[in-house]
């Protein structure tokens, strides 16, 4: 039973990057930019911004899934809500502290994978409106910006 618990984390974990993409790319990108245009502000005006209320709208899911799975006949939801949480942790380390820098830490790593995470970022926000955008995508990005930078890698060895 624990394999089967464990490739639902694991696949919900995975899932949550085509829903992040998609959410980003047609809600947050359309329906709800009011929330999320301030994130593409070049000058924020406060530590927090109005899109970090999807931190909330995302989280709400995990919780209920986790706070329901194990009183209900449907305990998978417990490990669906560990996978959308363990998601969100990724999230926040990758999204706010690594790429934003909302927190001073983790400012000099040169792995390939981050170093091409954190330019395939760079292009989503050369676009402050909400249109014509690109790479919404968190963890995955397009391939070229992974091959970007492993010819970078390469070229500094």
């Amino acid at each position: 039973m624990w394999l089967t618990y464990t490739l639902i984390v694991v696949g919900t974990f995975f899932g949550m990057e085509a829903v992040a993409w998609l959410t980003h790319k047609y809600v947050m990108h359309g329906l709800l930019w009011n929330l999320h245009e301030d994130h593409h502000k070049k000058n924020p005006t406060s530590f927090f911004e109005k899109n970090d209320y999807f931190f909330l709208i995302f989280a709400i899911p995990g919780m209920l899934c986790l706070a329901l799975g194990p009183y209900t006949p449907y305990s998978f939801l417990m490990f669906i809500g560990l996978g959308i949480t363990i998601y969100g942790l990724a999230y926040f380390f990758v999204h706010d502290i690594f790429i934003h820098q909302r927190f001073k830490i983790f400012r000099n790593s040169d792995n390939f994978y981050f170093r091409a995470i954190r330019r395939a970022h760079k292009m989503h926000h050369k676009h402050l409106g909400k249109e014509d955008g690109e790479c919404f995508g968190m963890l995955w990005v397009p391939l070229k910006y992974f091959v970007e930078a492993l010819k970078r890698n390469q070229s500094n060895a």
